[in-house]
């Protein structure tokens, strides 16, 4: 906006405004005001340089400090006084009025005449680069005395004190006057031509600060893609369970959401594998304990428990406590059974029973001459498998067949059984079974099934069979097939040169080791009834030798059979399995089944 002096055809002073934006000329400022304030703020702002427009004033501001910089001075100068104007249109203006040659000035306003001067005085000093130098009144006024005028006082709204409103006359005025009336619009165009102090953003990932909110969010997304860039190279190569705190980051992009996604779910599944092998653990030492395999002692260590416990109790004396522990240890130096568990002659018992009574069976086989062998304070919960070996080899002493195999006559006590199995591993047999016990049986309480007592009878020239039983063959989960085997290894022999077998056939076969899960017992015998059922008779090492004995007596007999009958319905596990003893092995035959048993293989029925 520029002011231009011209004199009335009455000889008074008149202000002419041009607007430097459209170049209309007005008389008041206060019309100039509302004609910048109607004709440009209120419109849309367009950029002087370019064809930009359409936008207001903040955006038209940011376009030209980003995109013309060093722009035309003009230029500048026009944005400036759109700016200064867009600043102070909100601020509180006193209106200029004329009364002969007097003026009137307040806070927020300026007279005509002082704007005038002012803005001659500035666009001198823009040109010439000097002080200013105004026209013939201004120099008169600066020599001329005057007397200082009429002082008054109007309190504003937003002013923290009051200001004084000064009268001056039209040739009167003092210097000092009109030196405050020339330093005033020259204090008003630097403080609008000033620089506003702006609001500061700093970037929250580096040093960097910004004047605008638009070039700090270009900014940070910059940084987010390099940040994207290093994750997904790294992605592929490690990812940590852990995910370290960021509360800087002003926004999370789709990459940083998977990243967060995968860390989780795998610091959920390191938890859950942790989870699993802590129970896994705890299982594994429960299936230890339960199979003796936890470092808990073996025969021997549980035998002195047992009658600790009882001394505790006071059943038994310290003295019976000494004798005997004295006798095990005995016992335990020669490897043979002490015998406190045997009971001898079942069989013939079995043979007067039936020779008596049961007249419902057709035909009853039975095996060779066996002891009975229940399990003791030493070995209760897990010698079964030890104590069925017992039994047959107590039938196995009794035959000539096998008289070279076993020239030791006694019957070898649990410690010993574990040894014999051990010095089986040694030599070759069954290692996978070696290695699952960890090449050792003495001191623990290993349970031992079907593939031990195969590898120890091999490695003592027996000729040994197993025959898995992998699944039911009948209804309601029965093994019939397993019956029909039974009787014809039994009647085998016994049906030989003879046309109708006698009703109670002695065989010499021995009897059979029968091995199911959690527990071993040994078949004696089989019954045919008349309507073609079958019936074995099976010897149980949880069967006390009171219990045994009752067979032995002829009151008792019947109670004792009963109990030793097993029908199908009895024997519903899932799997069984037999050791059948068939003979004797040659040297060669007998390395040919140590070299074969590094992979068993058995008879599968069906």
């Amino acid at each position: 906006m520029m002011s231009v002096l011209v004199r009335s055809i009455y000889g008074e002073r008149l202000i002419m405004l041009t607007c430097e934006i459209c170049g209309e000329e007005l008389v008041l400022e206060e019309d100039m005001k509302t004609h910048l304030l109607l004709s440009h703020l209120e419109n849309e702002m367009s950029c002087p340089l370019c064809s930009l427009s359409g936008v207001s004033y903040d955006e038209l501001n940011f376009h030209m400090d980003t995109a013309h910089p060093s722009s035309p001075t003009g230029a500048n100068r026009k944005l400036k006084q759109i700016r200064d104007l867009s600043r102070h249109s909100e601020r509180e203006t006193a209106p200029s009025h004329s009364s002969g040659d007097s003026c009137y000035m307040t806070k927020g306003g300026v007279s005509p005449e002082t704007y005038l001067y002012g803005t001659i005085a500035q666009q001198s000093s823009d040109v010439a680069g000097t002080s200013p130098v105004v026209g013939e009144g201004l120099l008169t006024a600066r020599t001329a005395p005057i007397t200082p005028p009429a002082v008054t006082t109007k309190t504003t709204r937003t002013s923290q004190s009051s200001e004084q409103v000064r009268h001056c006359g039209d040739g009167t005025a003092t210097s000092r006057i009109i030196s405050e009336h020339s330093k005033a619009p020259k204090a008003k165009q630097k403080r609008l031509s000033s620089p506003r102090k702006e609001k500061q953003f700093p970037c929250p990932m580096c040093s960097q600060v910004y004047n605008n909110c638009f070039m700090l969010q270009e900014h940070v997304e910059l940084h987010l893609q390099e940040q994207n860039i290093t994750e997904g190279a790294a992605l592929g190569a490690s990812s940590s369970a852990s995910i370290p705190p960021s509360s800087h980051n002003l926004s999370v992009s789709p990459s940083s959401d998977l990243k967060l996604a995968r860390q989780l779910q795998e610091a959920e599944d390191q938890r859950r594998r942790e989870h699993e092998a802590k129970q896994e653990a705890v299982e594994f030492k429960k299936l230890q304990k339960q199979f003796g395999l936890d470092g808990s002692g073996g025969y021997r260590r549980q035998m002195e428990q047992t009658m600790e416990k009882a001394v505790s109790r006071g059943l038994m004396a310290p003295s019976d406590f000494h004798n005997s522990r004295a006798d095990m240890m005995e016992a335990l130096a020669t490897g043979v059974d002490d015998g406190r568990t045997r009971t001898q002659g079942m069989l013939g018992a079995l043979s007067e029973f039936y020779q008596r009574e049961a007249r419902d069976c057709v035909h009853v086989w039975l095996s060779a001459e066996t002891d009975h062998f229940c399990s003791s304070e030493g070995d209760k919960g897990w010698g079964c498998g030890y104590r069925n070996f017992q039994m047959l080899l107590s039938s196995l002493h009794r035959m000539e067949t096998f008289a070279d195999c076993l020239p030791e006559k006694a019957v070898p006590s649990i410690p010993r059984v574990q040894s014999l199995i051990e010095g089986a591993w040694r030599v070759g047999l069954d290692p996978q079974g070696a290695s699952h016990f960890n090449q050792r049986l003495q001191g623990t309480r290993a349970w031992v099934g079907a593939t031990e007592i195969y590898s120890v009878l091999t490695s003592l020239g027996v000729r040994a069979t197993i025959i898995d039983f992998h699944q039911p063959t009948g209804p309601a989960d029965t093994h019939p097939r397993l019956f029909e085997w039974v009787k014809q290894y039994f009647s085998m022999s016994a049906s030989r040169g003879t046309r109708l077998p006698p009703r109670l056939i002695q065989t010499s076969q021995p009897p059979l080791y029968l091995q199911h899960q959690g527990h071993s017992r040994t078949i004696v015998g089989v019954e045919q009834k008349r309507n073609g059922s079958l019936c074995l008779l099976v010897l149980d090492p949880g069967c006390s030798p009171a219990e045994a004995r009752k067979l032995l007596s002829r009151d008792s007999a019947a109670t004792a059979v009963r109990r030793i009958r097993k029908f199908p319905n009895n024997l519903k596990h899932k799997q069984y399995q037999v050791v059948a003893a068939k003979g004797t092995l040659s040297p060669e035959e007998k390395r040919i089944c140590i070299l074969n048993s590094r992979t068993l293989i058995v008879e599968r029925i069906p």
